[in-house]
């Protein structure tokens, strides 16, 4: 036995091991939470499933479940990435759980990166379980996986930016009242279940150029329409990514 066999060698864990582990607990949290599993469980399924079902509003010709998967697969990742981690990192914020991990060996923006790849965890569940669901409603999807893929990580990146955006410059209660409001807002008039079509021209104009609505439209022209790529919606969001990354990088308060 030599002499450091039992010398401590104290020192932070490689980078790549620290921010796995961060995800790994952000992601239980994340699921082990009921309000959120609400947002990003829940409400789409019941939406997917009841127009599906019911002939509520006019999806257009050809079975409603191919106008509404795309959309609920919309509504999923804006749950998760803006809704779901908004008022988490809000109230992480005001406990001062930001405060003490910012101070820990795992950089801040190691951290971040953390809450990003958990949002993705969270969002192939959620994706998962929406596109069973749809198939057993009939859905019979087409066009490029690629693009949709894009088109979901594009969205994920403009959402987790406002989101965070919203929790690193308001209040915990703000945040949590503006976050779902403007869920129930965009669920409404983002072109998730209700076309856009059926809003004033005017309207629609304003509405197109919604995070939301980008989404929602780009995956139905892929998975219902068979486009190869749509570049418009793809560069609408790639718009609001970059100006809520960059705007949350410029605002966010840890304390």
């Amino acid at each position: 036995m030599s002499a450091g066999t039992y010398t401590p060698r104290p020192g932070a864990a490689p980078l790549p091991r620290m921010i796995a582990a961060q995800a790994a607990l952000e992601t239980r949290m994340l699921l082990r939470n009921g309000e959120q599993l609400l947002l990003t469980v829940v409400i789409p399924t019941l939406l997917l499933v009841l127009f599906s079902a019911v002939d509520i509003v006019d999806t257009g010709a050809g079975e409603p479940v191919d106008f509404l998967a795309p959309g609920v697969l919309a509504l999923a990742v804006m749950s998760t990435a803006f809704t779901g981690q908004a008022i988490a990192t809000g109230f992480e914020r005001r406990y001062g759980v930001l405060k003490r991990l910012g101070a820990s060996p795992l950089p801040r923006w190691g951290l971040m990166t953390a809450k990003t790849l958990s949002v993705l965890v969270t969002e192939v569940l959620q994706i998962a379980l929406l596109t069973v669901i749809a198939f057993a409603l009939g859905w019979s999807p087409s066009g490029n996986p690629f693009a949709v893929l894009l088109l979901l990580v594009l969205g994920t990146v403009a959402f987790s930016g406002l989101g965070l955006l919203m929790a690193g410059t308001l209040k915990a209660e703000a945040t949590l009242a503006a976050a779902n409001l403007v869920f129930l807002l965009l669920l409404v008039g983002g072109g998730v279940v209700v076309p856009l079509d059926e809003f004033p021209e005017a309207a629609r104009a304003v509405l197109g150029l919604l995070p939301i609505s980008a989404l929602s439209d780009g995956l139905r022209d892929v998975l219902q329409d068979g486009a190869a790529m749509p570049w418009g919606d793809a560069g609408i969001l790639a718009v609001w990514a970059v100006l809520g990354l960059g705007a949350a990088a410029r605002f966010f308060r840890w304390e």
